[in-house]
């Protein structure tokens, strides 16, 4: 065993000093939307946290195996009972324009996220902060009025430089286009609605970054961009189930990788309506969607029913949690409670002479998505339900509609954190212009949870609380739970890095690289 070991050191190390031979080439993503911010405290979509990540460190990181480890904090100690963590910040760390990262900038940000006047939906993760105080100049101790559980992986958001941001108008500054951070990459450019371009900081504190571009493309289209990948115009992928079992030549160019993603899709309606704030409509629209076809049709397998707000590898996850079973008999039954006791002769429920029908909205370049909201639409008009599905372009959507709270019904994801944290999303505080809580929602036995939750340290009660909350939000329906989907990626084999962990297939990107021989682009720095 020994030996074993003593020879994977020498292969480990082969490879990392290897890597230091390879500097060069691109790679090239891709999002169906334009980024919104190139700001963490600001920035709300997926395009713009993809790039925000490769640009700014945060003060903590999650590692492969999900354990939070320093990042521009080398470490921290626990005070105060849980209501005190001393950061002790990195020495040898420097923004992109040469200045150096220092106690201010965390304080600075600090003050953004917390600033009334700043449209940032984190705000509710330090708002429970007294004061935020500077011993010098890479020590500084944030003080909490109460322990505050996800208080580390909170401090992962991206720091800020002060000195950019200090003066000029922060929602519009011109930063926001053309940020500076302390990055693994640094920005180039950003031509609206095609590309944003990023190279290699060759002074990152973290390691020696081989990868000599970053390019994110808008490709809002799901088809075209498979298309792309076919004619290796794009390096990563994610794949929708019926591309996933496309052709094995397809893919000749490419690893795939297949492993159970931390999210969920879900159905919503608007509850500031009459109509859908009454928990009998919701619970009929519930029984009315079958989900096993979802998944069968629309995931091909590839995906497992919801129960909650919790996937199942979450420890907040509640097994005993029973999901709604497909009853159309029963939805019909509570619809005719509702007062839709009336067909007219296309067979949709009418009341008053009124027809039960909403528009249902998702967002374009999300083909199962699209696919989904048809199987619903087919599903509901079996108990006499009219849905109207309106395909909306990314940004418009968001902007013009879910921001605004401008719909009836909406088909959407999240992304989750590992903390089980989900304050921004249901609590009741959170239902203000650019919150997470969308729909609306009140519930103050949620509300109670949330609050204590994020206030509790031993790992035994606070797992208890979100199961509790898993189980009230399963049966109040705040939002229909559809699925939890799985993660089809496919990444252009020439890149020597991807792994497969607890974390996903992207946790080491900085660590990526590709053999000389392998490279595609040039690029002399």
């Amino acid at each position: 065993m020994r030996t074993k070991l003593f020879f994977l050191t020498i292969l480990l190390i082969g490879q990392k000093l290897s890597a230091l031979d390879n500097y060069g080439d691109a790679f090239i993503a891709s999002s169906i939307g334009e980024a919104s911010y190139l700001n963490p405290v600001l920035a709300q979509d997926s395009a713009s946290a993809q790039i925000n990540s490769l640009i700014y460190n945060g003060l903590t990181k999650y590692d492969k195996n999900l354990r939070l480890t320093g990042d521009l904090a080398e470490k921290w100690e626990i005070r105060n009972s849980g209501k005190t963590i001393r950061f002790y910040l990195r020495k040898n760390v420097f923004w992109h324009d040469g200045k150096k990262f220092t106690a201010r900038d965390v304080l600075f940000t600090y003050k953004k996220l917390v600033d009334p006047n700043i449209r940032t939906p984190y705000r509710s993760d330090y708002t429970l902060i007294k004061n935020v105080r500077i011993v010098n100049p890479y020590i500084i101790d944030i003080n909490y009025q109460v322990p505050f559980a996800p208080a580390l992986e909170s401090w992962g958001i991206g720091i800020l430089p002060e000195h950019i941001f200090a003066s000029g108008d922060f929602h519009n500054h011109p930063a926001n286009r053309q940020p500076i951070g302390t990055g693994p990459f640094q920005f180039i450019s950003w031509k609206t609605d095609e590309k944003i371009v990023l190279k290699a900081n060759r002074n990152y504190f973290a390691n020696r970054v081989q990868i000599a571009r970053y390019i994110q493309r808008v490709i809002p289209d799901q088809s075209v961009l498979f298309l792309e990948m076919q004619s290796e115009a794009v390096d990563e992928i994610n794949l929708t189930p019926d591309q996933w079992q496309a052709y094995p030549q397809i893919f000749r160019h490419y690893r795939k990788f297949h492993y159970p993603s931390f999210s969920y899709t879900y159905l919503a309606f608007n509850l500031l309506h009459p109509l859908y704030r009454q928990k009998k409509f919701r619970q009929a629209i519930a029984l009315a969607i079958n989900k096993p076809e979802i998944i069968a049709g629309a995931l091909l397998g590839h995906g497992q029913a919801a129960t909650g707000p919790f996937p199942p590898q979450s420890w907040a996850y509640n097994p005993e949690v029973r999901d709604y079973p497909y009853n159309p008999q029963k939805a019909e039954k509570l619809l005719a409670e509702l007062g839709y006791t009336s067909k007219n002769a296309e067979g949709y429920l009418t009341k008053n002479g009124q027809v039960l029908e909403f528009t249902l909205l998702t967002n374009l370049g999300n083909k199962t998505r699209e696919i989904v909201a048809q199987i619903i639409q087919s599903q509901l008009k079996k108990v006499g339900i009219k849905v109207n599905i309106r395909i909306l372009e990314w940004a418009t959507f968001i902007n013009q509609f879910v921001n605004q709270k401008n719909f009836e019904a909406i088909l959407l994801g999240w992304n989750l954190g590992r903390d089980p944290d989900q304050y921004i999303i249901w609590h009741s505080s959170q239902r203000g212009p650019g919150q997470y809580n969308i729909i609306g929602y009140q519930n103050h036995q949620v509300d109670r949870l949330l609050e204590v939750g994020r206030s509790t340290f031993d790992f035994g009660r606070r797992k208890k609380i979100y199961q509790q909350l898993h189980k009230i939000l399963s049966q109040d329906l705040p939002y229909i739970f559809l699925y939890y989907p799985e993660t089809l990626l496919a990444v252009h084999q020439r890149f020597i890095g991807p792994e497969v962990a607890p974390a996903g297939v992207g946790w080491n990107f900085p660590e990526w690289y590709v053999p000389k021989n392998l490279q595609r682009y040039s690029y002399e720095n």
